[in-house]
């Protein structure tokens, strides 16, 4: 084994990725564009995806910390190397199972920041909070400011099952958001990045000029590993791993396809393969369900039971209208948009004529993985209703 091959497995802070000489799948390429061709996005993709790692390499960008980008493909089109006040809320950081972990979420985020920029104690609400912080930092530096939200929809995902606390924060969050669309003036750029859009939250109707990306063609490689990066970054693992399990170069490579490959974030693009899955692969030498060892999110599980969702039928490709798969209205009993937005189905074909796009499980991993567990929690459920 190669020691000075170091997978970055749960790495997702690329100044310690680069700064400690992990893999790094280039992606600036992507990021140079993203800052150049607008200000406030949205990118959802499902978890352990690679949303954290972008969204902190666009941090270490917009604190213009050139050294760490040496090499990659950003460094022959980017010159100035601009450092902005950066604001970076990560949401992932709470169970929420009540609505005091918003507050302390919300709470611990702001206080980083202000330990940098101050507090103006006049500031008593959390959507106070980020107005003045924004406002000193621009009026100190003459910058105008970069926020960045990391799973900005985790507190709502949780909370699903529970109408009453999902209610409360769904309008804490909107109110917290929504500073955003008054603070334009001080914004340079704004990322949310999540699992799904939830359209009554207030941000996707205010920021109205907030740009959708997760199914933008140009975008759809942002997150993820294509065939090709598969090959140019992890050629020697791939051959370590066909040592092992006794198969050929090309047999270990049609055996990542099937198990990892295969999710399209839009119609007629290339598949990408799963990077957590691949990077533990090669990690352990070994062909095994790792995505979906993580586990199946607990909301998911509750709505496919409660709606009593045939989940054979998951089997053959399913359809679902255009202008529903993008985001996510609470109360609907159609699961396809959450099984998509979630990662357990993907895009196999769009049908122009019906503006319907057809879904299905995008590998092996995710086909047998969700078949398997399901049917336990069915199994589970009927024997509940004997009893």
């Amino acid at each position: 084994m190669d020691f000075s091959r170091k997978l970055p497995i749960g790495i997702q802070d690329f100044e310690s990725l680069r700064k400690d000489n992990f893999l790094y799948v280039d992606k600036t390429a992507y990021l140079y564009r993203i800052v150049n061709e607008g200000r406030p996005y949205f990118l959802g993709r499902p978890r352990r995806f690679g949303k954290s790692l972008f969204l902190s390499t666009l941090k270490a960008y917009f604190l213009g910390k050139k050294e760490l980008f040496e090499g990659l493909a950003i460094v022959e089109w980017e010159k100035d190397w601009i450092e902005y006040p950066v604001f970076h809320i990560d949401l992932n950081i709470g169970n929420y199972t009540k609505f005091s972990d918003l507050e302390s979420a919300l709470d611990a985020n702001l206080r980083m920041i202000e330990e940098s920029w101050g507090q103006d104690k006049a500031d008593t609400t959390f959507s106070t909070r980020l107005m003045g912080l924004m406002h000193r930092a621009y009026e100190k530096t003459g910058k105008r400011v970069v926020v960045l939200v990391d799973e900005y929809d985790k507190p709502l995902t949780s909370t699903l099952d529970n109408p009453e606390l999902y209610e409360q924060i769904r309008e804490a969050l909107s109110g917290f958001y929504g500073v955003l669309k008054t603070a334009d003036p001080y914004l340079r750029f704004l990322l949310l990045t999540g699992i799904t859009k939830f359209s009554q939250v207030s941000i996707f109707s205010q920021l109205n000029q907030l740009q959708d990306i997760s199914m933008d063609e140009r975008y759809v490689g942002v997150c993820g590993i294509s065939e090709s990066e598969l090959i140019d970054n992890f050629n020697p693992e791939i051959r370590t791993l066909a040592e092992k399990q006794k198969i050929s170069y090309e047999g270990a490579l049609a055996e990542l396809k099937k198990l990892y490959d295969g999710y399209h974030f839009c119609e007629n693009t290339e598949g990408l393969y799963n990077p957590f899955s691949l990077l533990n692969a090669f990690a352990k030498n070994a062909l095994r369900y790792y995505w979906f060892s993580t586990g199946t999110p607990t909301f998911l599980v509750k709505m496919l039971k409660n709606i009593h969702f045939d989940i054979p039928n998951l089997e053959n490709d399913v359809t679902i209208a255009a202008s529903s798969i993008a985001d996510y209205r609470v109360g609907n009993q159609n699961p396809l948009p959450l099984l998509y937005q979630t990662g357990y189905l993907t895009i196999k074909d769009y049908e122009q004529m019906f503006n319907t796009y057809v879904l299905g499980f995008p590998n092996e991993e995710v086909k047998y993985g969700f078949l398997n567990e399901l049917q336990l929690v069915y199994e589970q459920k009927a024997k509940q209703t004997e009893h």
